[in-house]
């Protein structure tokens, strides 16, 4: 293996004679990558700049043993094979123990032949080699499945978002109301305290939020006048029909966008549907949803309505703060406004007659 040649190898010992030895030795052999170092204080410093394939390492020097050389090496690389090759005098058994329950992989020892030194040396190369090779393999593997997954995780948020967007075509030609109302949702979940994880399940789930409008009849969904008794009736129950659709699936995601399509039209006093549901009775998500979900309603054009003006619509949502909306949650929304109006701008409607007063 040309590699072999190339490997980078340390030799540490505190006598100069053995290191010119085996440093003409190795030389000899066609290794062109030989480092030496008397003194075992240079050796963690050295190991951090050059990253060695083999160190040859002698156990009894000043200043620092082999063995506490081999515990710095251990501290530098917690979770890798550090290849070290001690070289060593003393054949007991105890010696040798020690030195393999420190880190050595295998021993050489003084005075060494020549034939026998360069096989164990190319024997540990090999094997250090090997172990690099496996451990590029895992990480490009590694590096591969988390590519696989982001791109699973980007498509099938994908198609949520695409659900979310077959709803909101039924009454809305563009469908970027649930593109604004979700980053809105992400970014008052943010100002909220949610954690950046959440509030990007949220800002996922949330599209989901009016699934159930597929199951609403096109003459109520589509009516350009008011709603009379029964077709309100019939709308409300939009949101158990979304809850319904979305449940049965163990995933975080599909269980918030459950709960936001069953919880967002509630109300803080108590008043909304389907179930009266009152103040922090109300999923954290839900209400952050229903704030979101008013505000781009109100300040967009549908077939029924005009866009409000931005400070009519804030206006609104202030009035109805601790009956309607959230109070925390309202004057939050108030605080992050001009991020919220940006994000408006970057996906308003492409409709001229659409109100941008703000």
């Amino acid at each position: 293996m040309d590699s072999l040649k190339t490997a980078k190898i340390l030799i540490v010992d505190d006598q100069t004679p053995n290191v010119v030895l085996m440093e003409k030795m190795l030389r000899a052999d066609g290794y062109n990558n030989v480092y030496s170092t008397t003194d075992p204080r240079q050796v963690a410093r050295l190991y951090s700049e050059h990253h060695f394939d083999l160190i040859l390492l002698d156990l009894n020097m000043p200043y620092l043993t082999g063995f506490e050389v081999m515990q710095q090496l251990k501290e530098i690389e917690p979770d890798n094979y550090v290849p070290v090759l001690v070289l060593t005098a003393q054949p007991d058994m105890k010696t040798r123990l020690q030195a393999l329950e420190s880190g050595a992989r295998d021993f050489i020892t003084k005075p060494f032949d020549r034939l026998e030194a360069l096989n164990r040396i190319r024997n540990m190369l090999e094997v250090r080699l090997m172990h690099n090779q496996i451990r590029d393999q895992n990480r490009i593997l590694e590096e591969k499945v988390r590519e696989r997954t982001q791109e699973l995780a980007d498509t099938r948020f994908e198609i949520i978002r695409r659900l979310g967007r077959a709803a909101e075509y039924r009454d809305n030609e563009t469908g970027l109301h649930i593109i604004r109302m979700s980053k809105y949702s992400q970014l008052l979940g943010l100002a909220a305290g949610m954690s950046e994880g959440h509030a990007e399940l949220l800002l996922n789930a949330s599209p989901m939020h009016d699934i159930g409008k597929i199951g609403i009849p096109d003459s109520i969904l589509l009516k350009p006048g008011k709603l009379d008794h029964d077709e309100w009736a019939i709308m409300k129950t939009h949101s158990a029909i979304g809850a319904e659709i979305l449940s049965g699936h163990p995933s975080e995601l599909m269980s918030m966008a459950s709960e936001i399509a069953l919880t967002h039209h509630e109300k803080w006093d108590g008043s909304g549907y389907p179930n009266g549901l009152k103040g922090e009775e109300i999923p954290l998500e839900g209400r952050v949803v229903a704030i979101c979900d008013v505000f781009d309603a109100l300040t967009t054009a549908r077939p029924y309505k005009k866009a409000w003006p931005v400070k009519d619509a804030v206006s609104y949502i202030s009035e109805n703060s601790g009956r309607h909306f959230d109070p925390r949650l309202t004057q939050l929304c108030q605080a992050i406004l001009p991020t919220i109006l940006e994000i408006r701008e970057r996906y308003a409607e492409p409709d001229a007659n659409q109100s941008l007063a703000p």
